[in-house]
């Protein structure tokens, strides 16, 4: 089988992937949805980061396709309905750079508040700027952080660590970590944090979440991180804000539209203003981060192709089968509708053959199966299963 990996995926990946028999295919740009038309018919396993957009045209014109995978957190970039109803699992890692994205946002919270961006281009100037005009220590300020998931809760206990104060909000029902203070608002944290960061996902409510309303809201003179999703931000909002003061400093890793290809030009309405530091998407670059992704997206998709396991899929039903010491078995994705699981034990006792062991799961509208059998289970089976109206596919090991 082909695996198609771009965007400069982790050589780890690689030696996964190729361990497992596939022949893999390593490009370090993203693809254009035209692109993708052309390139994925033969390909067994698509391989992308953020910039890389999967849509249902793509999907169309890739009949070979089995599986995705996203080597980032976010899985906004594929349209997984799609997916879905043609049966493709999806993978992603979503605990593998949390601490690279954390620790980037801690060295911006402190190099903001030192104001090391303006010494910096003084010095690369010729100027000796020694003051200690409007730089502050980070001690005894309240981080309010937007967004309490993986990596919300990892900034959280570190930034605790070094001596902040924490307060947080989230949609979501999550316990406080540490002497972290859950606020019953949005409007709530912003009005006594010092420093806010935003850690929220990419889901279409998102968009526009964070604009001119929330940086009025914000204390005069405090700080503004996004290292989450670049459409969740009004930038032009945060323009003005930084520029009349209201906000004295700004880091921004992710923009609503982001060069394809390494070396590519890139325009920002924050361009050009020295109390902003702009980073290329970088939270999770990290050579420990892209390594672990490597292996741990990799090794899910081996899994799901070699042992039919959907453990941590994205949108398929979660079954973590454990390895076939014996006999056969066979994977059955289906429409989640009454009756199909006993049609399918039914198809096997009329065959004579033995089920050993049998894992079921359901989400939404898909349901599958992964059933061990003594015997081989016959064409005749097969073909009928996947003749089932119910049936996305059928394979076998």
């Amino acid at each position: 089988m082909k695996a198609l990996l771009l965007e400069g995926i982790h050589p780890a990946a690689v030696e996964v992937l190729e361990r497992n028999g596939f022949e893999v295919d390593l490009r370090a740009g993203a693809l254009s949805e035209d692109q993708l038309v052309e390139e994925l018919p033969g390909v067994s396993v698509l391989g992308i980061r953020s910039n890389t957009h999967l849509t249902a045209r793509a999907l169309d014109a890739a009949p070979d396709l089995l599986a995705v995978g996203c080597f980032c957190i976010g899985t906004n970039q594929v349209d997984l309905p799609a997916a879905t109803a043609r049966g493709l699992g999806v993978f992603n890692a979503p605990y593998s750079n949390t601490r690279s994205v954390v620790e980037l946002v801690i060295g911006e919270i402190i190099a903001l508040a030192r104001r090391l961006t303006e010494k910096t281009e003084r010095m690369h100037e010729g100027v000796w700027d020694k003051s200690a005009r409007g730089s502050h220590e980070i001690r005894g300020r309240t981080l309010g952080i937007v967004g309490y998931g993986n990596i919300g809760t990892q900034l959280s206990n570190m930034a605790e660590a070094i001596g902040m104060r924490v307060v947080f909000y989230d949609t979501a029902d999550r316990p406080a970590h540490g002497n972290a203070r859950r606020m019953h608002s949005l409007h709530d944290l912003l009005g006594v944090a010092d420093v806010v960061s935003l850690h929220v996902d990419g889901r279409p409510g998102n968009a526009g979440f964070f604009g001119a309303d929330e940086f009025a809201a914000m204390r005069p003179r405090s700080m503004f991180i996004n290292a989450s999703r670049g459409m969740v931000v009004d930038y032009e909002a945060l323009r003005d804000n930084l520029v009349s003061g209201h906000i004295s400093g700004a880091a921004v890793d992710v923009f609503p539209v982001e060069p394809k290809a390494q070396g590519d030009g890139f325009e920002s309405v924050l361009r050009g203003l020295d109390n902003v530091i702009l980073t290329p998407h970088i939270g999770g670059s990290t050579q420990e981060a892209q390594e672990e992704i490597g292996h741990f997206v990799a090794g899910k998709l081996s899994a799901y192709l070699k042992e039919g396991n959907t453990s941590l899929s994205v949108n398929l039903p979660a079954v973590l089968a454990a390895p076939l010491a014996e006999g056969f078995r066979v994977g059955f994705l289906h429409r989640n509708v009454p009756g199909v699981l006993a049609e399918f034990n039914a198809l096997f006792a009329a065959e004579g053959d033995n089920v050993t062991g049998q894992q079921l799961a359901t989400v939404g509208d898909v349901g599958y199966v992964v059933a061990d059998v003594a015997k081989p289970p016959s064409d005749e089976a097969i073909d009928q299963l996947r003749a089932s109206e119910h049936s996305l596919w059928v394979r076998r090991w």
